[in-house]
Parts: structure tokens; C-alpha cells; sequence
């Protein structure tokens, strides 16, 4: 039953990493809206973290190198940034939008905070657990 629970925490603690890292990168799109030339970070973590879980319940072991890879455990999931080089509307080849960047530091921090709860429930869980069974 802890396995379940900590697994829990494991994949809430990969998330937690992923919104905070972007959470970083918004704030610096933000503070460099007004520099020429900058390219506005992103972070991807999302895709990494479905597949994984997906695929969490298979078992493969890679013994030799030519064989076909398997898709990453959660402990493995890193969090990476990358440079939006598409489009700029400005004259000073920066493509950094500031209604964008605050709309989605808005939503990154709903949903960080969300997963901050989330696992206080999870803590709550194994709290009342232990309590229960102490009696």
C-alpha cells in the first residue's frame, strides 16, 4: 500500500519539478520582454510524464543495446527548455508577447498550487494511516 502511496508522490514530486521550472522561464520571458532579440523559453515535460505513466505498468528491460528502446521511468522524466525561434511581430526580432506570458504564468500557478495540494492529501493519507493503526 506505501508503494502506491509514495509512487503518488513520486509522480506529483516529477510535475511539481516541471511547473516550477516553467514558473522560472515565464519570469524570465517577462523580464526580457522589452530585449531585442530574445527568444522566449519553454518548458516540456507534460508528454514525457503521460507516456511514462502509460507505460508504467510494463516491465521491459533493455539487455542489449540494438533492441528497441522503452519509454523512460518517472524517476528518469527531466523537465527540458527550449528556445521558441518562430515567429517575431516585433521590429526588434523579439518574440515575447507579455498578455501571453502572464496569461500562462496564471495557469501555471493554478496548477501548481493544485499539485501542492494534492500532495498534502497524499501525506494526509499516510498521516490518518499510521494514526489508525496505532490505536
Amino acid at each position: 500500500m506505501f508503494n502506491r502511496l509514495y509512487s503518488n508522490i513520486n509522480i506529483f514530486n516529477k510535475a511539481l519539478d516541471g511547473f516550477w521550472l516553467r514558473d522560472k522561464a515565464i519570469n524570465n520571458n517577462i523580464s526580457n520582454a522589452n530585449t531585442p532579440n530574445y527568444k522566449r523559453l519553454t518548458v516540456n515535460f507534460e508528454d514525457q510524464l503521460k507516456e511514462a505513466l502509460k507505460n508504467q505498468k510494463t516491465n521491459l528491460n533493455r539487455t542489449h543495446s540494438n533492441h528497441l528502446p522503452y519509454t523512460k521511468r518517472i524517476d528518469e522524466i527531466e523537465p527540458s527548455i527550449s528556445v521558441d525561434k518562430k515567429y517575431s511581430y516585433r521590429f526588434d526580432n523579439n518574440n515575447v508577447n507579455i498578455d501571453t506570458e502572464m496569461a500562462d504564468l496564471a495557469k501555471n500557478t493554478i496548477m501548481y498550487n493544485a499539485l501542492i495540494n494534492q500532495v498534502i492529501d497524499e501525506f494526509d493519507k499516510i498521516k490518518n494511516v499510521i494514526n489508525e493503526g496505532s490505536k
